[in-house]
C-alpha cells in the first residue's frame, strides 16, 4: 500500500463572498417606529383596560430587543476575522436569532399567564380605542416588514422579517376583535384574542427556533440536502468516492462544506477544484469550501469506512510509491 503524503496549500484567490445588503437603516427606521407604537399601545391599552392592546405592546417591546440583538449581530458579522476567530464573527447572526426565538417564547408565556386571569374575571373595554390603536399597529409593522423584504436567505433579517409580518397580522386581529366587543358587548372576547395572539406568535416562532438552534450546532441549513451535494460531488469526473463530507453555517447566510474525494487517477488539477466550487456554489449557495483529494485505490477500502488518511501506518509502503501519486490538496475558501 502505497504512503500517502498530506500538505496544505491556502490562498486567497478562490474566495467567493456574495455582496451583504446592508439594513442598518431599515433596522434603525424599525426600531424607532415600533419604540414609539409600543409606547403608544401600551399608554392606550392601560386607559381602555385592553388585555389585548397590553399582550401586543409587549410582544412590540420585544421586537424591538429582537431588532436591537439582530442589527447588532448583523454589525458584528462585518468584523474582519482574527487569528482566535478566523471566521470573524458571523456566528453572531445565528445566536441572534436563537435569542429572539427564545425571547419571543418568553413573552408567550407572560400572555398567555395575563389572559387567563383576564378570562376568569372579564373586565370592561374600550372597543373603539382598541381598535384605532391596532389600526395605526398595521401601518407601522406592515412598513417595518417591508423594510426587510429582500433579506429572506438570512435567517437573521428573516427572523425581523417575521416578526413584523405576525405582529401586523395579530394587530389586525385586534382590530377585528374590537368590531366583535362592539357588535356583542362580549369583554371575554378581548382576553381570548390575547391567547389567540399567544399562539400566532408561537407558531410564527417555531421555525424560527428550530432553524436557528440547528444552526448553532453547526447542523445543515434547512435548504441543503446532504444527499444532493454527495451526489453532485460524485458526479465530478475521477471523483471515485465522496467520504467525511460535512456541512455547516457559517453564519445566518453563509454555508461551509469539507469533504474527501478519493481519486484514484491522482491529483485533477486547478480546473477541476474551480469547478467544483463553481459547482457548489451555484447548485447550493456553498461559498466557503474545502476539498481534500485522496488518491488510494477505493477498492482496497471498501469494507473500511475510515480514511486511510486516519490510519497511515496502514498505507505504509517503502518500496515504492503509486505512479500518479502527488500531494493532497485542499480547495481554498
Amino acid at each position: 500500500m502505497p504512503a500517502h503524503h498530506h500538505s496544505a496549500s491556502h490562498s486567497h484567490h478562490g474566495h467567493s463572498h456574495a455582496p451583504r445588503a446592508s439594513y442598518g437603516r431599515a433596522f434603525a427606521i424599525g426600531i424607532v417606529l415600533n419604540l414609539g407604537f409600543v409606547i403608544i399601545e401600551a399608554g392606550y391599552g392601560f386607559w381602555a383596560d385592553s388585555m389585548a392592546l397590553l399582550s401586543d405592546a409587549g410582544h412590540n417591546l420585544g421586537d424591538v430587543l429582537g431588532l436591537a440583538i439582530a442589527w447588532g449581530a448583523a454589525l458584528l458579522a462585518k468584523r474582519s476575522p482574527t487569528e482566535r476567530f478566523t471566521y470573524g464573527l458571523r456566528s453572531s447572526s445565528i445566536l441572534a436569532a436563537l435569542f429572539n426565538a427564545l425571547l419571543l417564547l418568553v413573552a408567550v408565556g407572560g400572555i398567555a399567564w395575563e389572559s387567563i386571569e383576564r378570562l376568569i374575571e372579564p373586565t370592561p373595554v374600550a372597543a373603539v380605542t382598541v381598535m384605532i390603536v391596532a389600526g395605526i399597529g398595521i401601518l407601522v409593522n406592515g412598513f417595518t416588514a417591508f423594510l426587510f423584504m429582500g433579506g429572506q436567505n438570512d435567517l437573521n433579517i428573516r427572523g425581523a422579517f417575521l416578526h413584523m409580518v405576525a405582529d401586523a397580522a395579530v394587530s389586525l386581529g385586534v382590530v377585528l376583535g374590537g368590531l366583535a366587543i362592539l357588535w356583542t358587548g362580549a369583554n371575554w372576547i378581548d382576553p381570548v384574542l390575547s391567547l389567540v395572539i399567544a399562539g400566532v406568535i408561537l407558531w410564527s416562532t417555531w421555525g424560527l427556533l428550530n432553524q436557528s438552534l440547528t444552526l448553532s450546532l453547526h447542523g445543515v441549513p434547512r435548504d441543503i440536502a446532504v444527499p444532493d451535494v454527495r451526489k453532485a460531488l460524485e458526479r465530478m469526473p475521477g471523483v471515485a468516492r465522496v467520504h467525511h463530507l460535512h456541512v455547516w453555517a457559517v453564519s445566518t447566510s453563509e454555508t461551509a462544506l469539507t469533504a474527501h474525494l478519493v481519486m484514484p487517477d491522482g491529483h485533477p488539477g486547478d480546473r477541476f477544484l474551480a469547478e467544483a466550487q463553481q459547482e457548489l456554489k451555484e447548485h447550493f449557495g456553498i461559498r466557503h469550501m474545502t476539498l481534500q483529494i485522496e488518491i488510494h485505490r477505493p477498492a482496497a477500502h471498501e469494507h473500511d469506512p475510515d480514511c486511510p488518511l486516519e490510519h497511515p501506518h496502514q498505507g505504509h509502503n517503502h518500496g515504492g510509491h503509486h505512479p500518479h501519486e502527488g500531494p493532497s490538496h485542499l480547495l481554498p475558501q
